[in-house]
């Protein structure tokens, strides 16, 4: 069943995006019914928080980065709750572009009026504290900058950027997709050749008579092979959003990793500064 949180119908687009967020929900409830044996008290609501982060980012860079989905359904994403709105605010903001949860930026959950240790560098660590993760989150370390942290921030499924990985397969099937029709196209023309050499080897084989035709046919045989590379070079890109939302194989999830830091394909540090999702200024 499709994921509703209100009666009102959600907006044209919103189907985009629907598959992963049932499919969110759906881990989500399991997660909660899942049992806590032999599991830290704290450790236990890891998935919650994660999921809503995993959930929350998606919404986020199907509209800020890959320009997917109308602000209509962001919005609606917003209100009826689907993405957390307080933590893509401090998205928004220098310093917390990879927040795991604004729980861990509130002084008052913690010793001495302090953040998180996943808000600490890992660079700035020390050698024990380097793989030392929030006993709320089970962040890693989600702090901004070049060696401030891993990549997949939770270390698991849940740190993967689905956007970049839906953008990924998508990007595949396309050019899956070319690569099929070059291949018809090929084999269309090369059945058009062989016909046309059928038909000048007849011609010849009328004119040289019966028993040069005859001589022939052992070396026709003869040169007759498979030439036809049936194997297709094409890399796992793991379960389709159909069996699974998150990536199914290291090529994709790399691949989609590189998407999600570099989404316009550039190397340019002014034109990624541009990109950058501050405000929204879009025609709808």
């Amino acid at each position: 069943m499709p994921v509703r949180r209100s009666n009102k119908p959600p907006p044209p687009g919103y189907e985009k995006i629907e598959p992963i967020i049932e499919a969110l929900e759906n881990e989500l409830r399991d997660k909660v019914k899942e049992s806590n044996l032999n599991k830290r008290n704290t450790e236990s609501i890891w998935p919650i928080h994660q999921i809503n982060w995993q959930r929350s980012r998606y919404v986020y860079d199907m509209y800020y980065t890959h320009n997917q989905i109308s602000k209509r359904v962001y919005d609606y994403c917003l209100k009826n709750k689907i993405a957390d709105a307080g933590l893509i605010a401090k998205w928004k903001k220098p310093g917390y572009e990879r927040l795991c949860s604004t729980y861990v930026i509130n002084p008052a959950n913690y010793k001495f009026g302090t953040t998180s240790i996943c808000r600490v560098p890992v660079k700035d660590r020390g050698e024990n504290a380097k793989k030392a993760q929030d006993p709320t989150t089970g962040c890693l370390g989600c702090a901004s900058g070049d060696g401030a942290g891993p990549s997949n921030i939770f270390g698991n499924k849940y740190g993967q950027n689905l956007a970049a990985v839906q953008m990924a397969r998508e990007k595949r099937m396309r050019e899956m997709e070319v690569k099929r029709q070059l291949r018809e196209e090929e084999e269309e023309r090369r059945r058009e050749q062989e016909e046309a050499s059928e038909e000048d080897g007849e011609e010849e084989e009328l004119e040289r008579g019966p028993v040069a035709a005859t001589s022939g046919v052992g070396q026709d045989q003869e040169g007759e092979s498979e030439t036809d590379d049936d194997t297709d070079d094409e890399d796992d890109y793991g379960p389709s959003p159909a069996a699974g939302v998150w990536a199914g194989s290291k090529k994709l999830e790399a691949e989609s990793e590189a998407l999600a830091e570099d989404p316009v394909g550039g190397g340019d540090e002014e034109t990624n500064a541009n990109t950058r999702p501050r405000k929204k200024l879009r025609a709808e």
